[in-house]
């Protein structure tokens, strides 16, 4: 079986789609493929850029052409999605995303409650999360403003080593704010926002109410 024989097989068999980090995970164990090279992530992110078999949906999410009305279907319900639709997709997908991530590098990941039914393509977002609750690393009033984060990641001894943020469409502002609760944490803070959000982030980092954690906030746009 070549390489992009097995990319395919993986993603036939998980309905014809996949994230990388879903690919990462699956792809080495088809024994009937050799991986001969030093960086076969790389070799993956390569071979779902080839347009013949593959189209991209959304960062970090391929699916293969010859199921596309099959998947647009699966994850959209509908071929013209509505706009409300789009973005409730779009936040739980890249919660999704980070919870994979998370998991990949061997953290605890964490969901808020009210977030936990919302759907990560096939798998509801609470059954990719590893931690059922919030851990209780501080105090009461700390605990419940940290467990309405976007996704976290624990470390081996239950406290935050990343908070995430994700900003579609919500108020920036709002997650600068959580995040000068945990100022005092060897914590990273991120946001992860639209492209388009750029300049208004900028903006808001600079007020100076926010002057303590800016240097440890990072914003990602996609």
């Amino acid at each position: 079986m070549k390489q992009y024989e097995a990319v395919i097989e993986v993603m036939k068999r998980n309905g014809g789609y996949a994230t990388l980090s879903y690919l990462y995970n699956h792809v080495f164990a088809l024994t009937d493929c050799i991986w001969n090279t030093k960086t076969p992530f790389a070799s993956i992110r390569r071979i779902v850029q080839d347009g013949r078999f593959f189209y991209k949906i959304k960062p970090g999410l391929w699916a293969l052409k010859s199921h596309r009305d099959a998947v647009t279907h699966k994850l959209f319900e509908s071929e013209s999605p509505s706009t409300k639709k789009v973005e409730e997709f779009d936040h739980s997908y890249y919660q999704g995303l980070l919870i994979e991530l998370g998991n990949a590098k061997s953290f605890t990941t964490f969901v808020p409650n009210q977030d936990k039914n919302k759907r990560f393509l096939s798998q509801k977002l609470g059954d990719v999360a590893t931690a059922k609750e919030f851990p209780a690393f501080t105090y009461d009033s700390l605990l419940r403003r940290g467990a309405t984060i976007d996704v976290t990641w624990l470390n081996r001894r239950g406290f935050p080593q990343s908070f995430f943020e994700v900003e579609h469409s919500t108020d920036i502002q709002n997650s600068l704010l959580k995040f000068v609760e945990f100022q005092d944490f060897v914590v990273k803070f991120n946001i992860v926002a639209d492209a388009r959000r750029t300049r208004e982030a900028h903006a808001k980092l600079a007020y100076s109410a926010f002057h303590e954690i800016r240097d440890r906030v990072t914003a990602s746009y996609v």
